[in-house]
């Protein structure tokens, strides 16, 4: 594979992302100023924390067949496919859940299946041991030589591919926050962040994992602990996916308020979590406080 094929630069991302004030009364009343960190505007197909934590790891790919995994509404595994159909190399998508074989392909799938990845569909009990040794072993006997790129593209690559919007952000604000899924973004951005700042994760799982997930990251990625970083696990509503009438109620309102289309799975959880803890009064009188827009709807 020529190696101008794997020139991510060709498709112009646009970097440093936007940093932009929200005015808000809900956030002016407490004396704390809210920014939004626009990485939803990167790049029209791997927007985000996608573009951040996908671009190292497919230059270390090198134009091989890249293997991850994800579930059926996956942003991770759509990021992937269309960086395959841009960039010119075999993408193969594992999916959680056998059942969805046989059945027509959601619109996220189908997506990904129009860019070029190939779907494995994977029994939830061997998905939930995807990293075991025999597992991946059957599968690159399937599909040959690979990159294997974890769920979410969580790995010490992707994490060190993250510290770039901590740097960016040097400086610029008190406290960010972004949510989180995997850990992977939350890892690199502590890193990145200059003395004085700290980052807030809100996780948008529920379990409690997040923390030891990050510390891994940054162990794998760094050498040990980097930045200073902290969870808030009370605004997941319910778990993955999960997104009840009081959270579109939330974001409508945001939408309104802004202008912003407010990504619902992710984005939501985390501005909903911002507009709570500030009201709790977490932030003193004078934080500036940047909320990292991940995606898109």
């Amino acid at each position: 594979m020529p190696s101008e094929a794997l020139d991510l630069s060709r498709l112009r991302p646009v970097l440093p992302s936007p940093l932009q004030p929200a005015e808000d009364e809900r956030f002016a009343r407490h004396g704390v100023r809210l920014l939004l960190k626009r990485d939803d505007l990167i790049h029209a197909d791997l927007p985000g924390n996608k573009w951040r934590k996908l671009s190292p790891n497919l230059r270390a790919a090198a134009g091989r067949t890249v293997l991850t995994f994800g579930g059926a509404y996956s942003n991770h595994l759509r990021a992937t496919a269309a960086a395959g159909r841009l960039l010119g190399f075999p993408t193969v998508g594992v999916v959680r859940g056998d059942e969805l074989a046989g059945r027509p392909l959601n619109p996220s799938l189908a997506r990904c299946a129009a860019d070029g990845m190939t779907l494995h569909f994977m029994d939830r009990r061997t998905y939930r041991a995807k990293a075991a040794p025999e597992v991946l072993a059957g599968l690159l006997s399937t599909y040959g030589e690979c990159c294997v790129i974890p769920e979410g593209g969580s790995n010490a690559a992707a994490a060190q591919g993250c510290t770039e919007l901590g740097h960016e952000l040097r400086g610029r604000a008190d406290v960010v926050a972004v949510a989180c899924g995997t850990g992977g973004t939350l890892a690199g951005l502590a890193a990145g962040l200059a003395p004085g700042q700290r980052a807030l994760g809100v996780p948008v799982l529920r379990g409690g994992f997040l923390g030891d997930a990050v510390r891994e990251l940054q162990q794998e990625a760094f050498g040990g602990a980097a930045g200073s970083w902290s969870l808030d696990e009370r605004f997941h509503f319910g778990g993955y996916a999960r997104t009840p009438p009081p959270l579109h109620a939330f974001a409508d309102d945001f939408e309104q308020r802004h202008g912003l289309p407010v990504e619902r799975l992710y984005v939501a959880k985390l501005l909903y979590a911002l507009t709570t803890l500030t009201e709790e009064g977490a932030f003193p009188a004078g934080t500036t406080v940047a909320a990292v827009v991940t995606g898109r709807p």
